[in-house]
């Protein structure tokens, strides 16, 4: 599938539910992610029903290990609500969240946090580990998966198909 299919797929998937309606906007984020070379992972904030920010894997741009979506959106959020501290919050992302950014949003104090794909490398909510089921830790937020996963693991296969490719190609033929 190419960038503008699977923006197609996500506008065509069923957004008539809150859930599906934020996670169509995480994944326009990660179709920005790709746009500009990276991993297309996207993110969004929401409080009492409102958008309140979004953000977009830029580790390679911003020269930025922790520039994962959900911590750009984790920073958004709090700057605009002026709390390091994010209570009442969900955070919806188009992948399973991996350990830093499931950390992120534990001591942000989330409510819940939604994703799309999981991630069987490094998704901290389950597939490898579960951070937010750890009865040691102080806070624990919701977790709740595969709202449009189809559509997030197309996006994904077909970047690295994408990358793949372009690999593969002479140097001359890249150009």
């Amino acid at each position: 599938m190419m960038p503008d299919q699977t923006v197609q797929a996500a506008q065509e998937a069923p957004t008539d539910t809150a859930e599906g309606r934020y996670m169509a906007l995480a994944l326009a984020q990660a179709q920005l992610a790709w746009d500009r070379g990276e991993v297309p992972v996207g993110a969004v904030v929401v409080k009492d029903g409102e958008v309140i920010a979004t953000g977009f894997n830029q580790p390679i741009s911003g020269h930025d290990p922790t520039a994962h979506a959900e911590i750009v959106a984790l920073r958004a959020a709090a700057e605009k609500l002026g709390n390091y501290r994010l209570p009442g919050c969900e955070l919806y992302v188009t992948l399973e969240p991996c350990i830093m950014c499931s950390g992120a949003m534990m001591h942000a104090r989330l409510a819940r946090v939604v994703y799309a794909a999981t991630d069987p490398k490094t998704g901290a909510c389950g597939s490898v580990v579960n951070l937010f089921d750890e009865d040691r830790l102080n806070h624990h937020t919701e977790v709740a998966g595969g709202v449009m996963a189809e559509e997030a693991s197309a996006m994904l296969k077909a970047f690295f198909v994408e990358r793949r490719n372009a690999a593969r190609k002479p140097a001359a033929v890249r150009e």
